[in-house]
């Protein structure tokens, strides 16, 4: 049994360092508009981190040829739900959307998994599984409406807000095929197989963005690290660090960690981006937060995924 007695200091890094990398991803999205369409960034990001990842699953993936083939459609279709939609959404959203935005809603998709188990697979869940989603669904509420909840119905959203919980809607619908189709491969070859799948996804849509939109990338040097930065460090390094503190201490204690994403987006997106921090924005995340709690706590009777990461089995990239 993990316990939080096994946190020492390189494991409170590896839990720390992955949600400041993925609010970074948030707001170098928000910084390359402009620069790099976004399906071209998603593109680029995935290809690169496949690039990375193949020297250290090429074995893997070549033993496993066999599983690869037999399981093909449910590797495509994990591919296509976790890295092309979510991560592709995610910069679209980001033309329209702010990057603390971005992380509040991401942050709430424990939730959001647990309300789709019950909507679709018939899940079993708990009072304090219920309870925490209601407040986690308040916060979102709160954090989309810029704290006119009340006036809900006649409030324009922002198309980016929408679009992430669109995305976050089909993370979870993810998260659940890797629970109900587990594909018996090494962590790093299913990884890889499903950044190749959703990649194979993505160029077709980059390419009619270039080509059908028009939309052009503006090289530059600021582009290219941009690239490497969401290819290299919110996507690979981010994930061996995510991964290696899960498997040291279980999924409950990365679920509060995870939590840090919002908190180090506010304050990147400020000194990056000159962004303020709104009181709906402190009162969205707290509800969002207790929610998360709460449910956590029910956590024996409700199977309750501690978050994307962790529900996937440590098995998945988080944007």
């Amino acid at each position: 049994m993990h316990s939080s007695k096994r946190l020492s200091a390189g494991t409170v890094l590896m839990l720390t360092l992955p949600p400041l990398l993925w609010a970074g991803n948030a707001v170098v999205g928000r910084l390359m508009v402009g620069h790099i369409a976004p399906l071209a960034l998603s593109f680029c990001r995935w290809f690169f981190a496949l690039l990375a990842l193949l020297p250290f699953s090429a074995v893997s993936l070549w033993r496993g040829r066999a599983l690869l083939r037999r399981h093909w459609v449910v590797l495509a279709r994990q591919g296509f739900l976790g890295v092309a939609c979510y991560n592709s959404i995610q910069y679209v959203a980001l033309h329209t959307t702010t990057p603390l935005k971005v992380s509040l809603i991401t942050s709430a998709s424990p939730v959001f998994v647990t309300l789709l188990g019950a909507a679709l697979y018939g899940e079993s869940i708990g009072a304090a599984a219920w309870g925490g989603s209601l407040l986690s669904v308040a916060g979102v509420a709160v954090v989309v409406t810029g704290g006119h909840v009340l006036r809900l119905a006649s409030l324009h959203l922002a198309s980016g807000d929408l679009m992430m919980l669109l995305a976050v809607f089909l993370w979870a619908l993810y998260t659940w095929d890797l629970r109900r189709n587990p594909v018996a491969l090494p962590r790093l070859a299913l990884l890889a197989a499903q950044v190749a799948w959703g990649t194979l996804f993505i160029a077709p849509l980059a390419a009619w963005e270039r080509w059908g939109l028009g939309h052009v990338t503006h090289w530059s040097p600021s582009v290219a690290l941009a690239i490497g930065y969401v290819a290299l460090f919110a996507s690979v390094l981010a994930y061996a660090c995510w991964g290696a503190a899960v498997a040291r201490v279980g999924a409950q204690i990365p679920s509060y960690f995870g939590n840090l994403a919002p908190v180090f987006a506010a304050l990147l997106a400020y000194g990056f981006l000159g962004e303020g921090i709104a009181l709906y924005h402190v009162v969205g995340a707290a509800l969002i937060f207790a929610g998360i709690h709460v449910a956590l706590r029910g956590r024996a009777s409700a199977a309750i995924p501690a978050r994307r990461e962790a529900a996937a089995g440590a098995d998945s990239l988080d944007p």
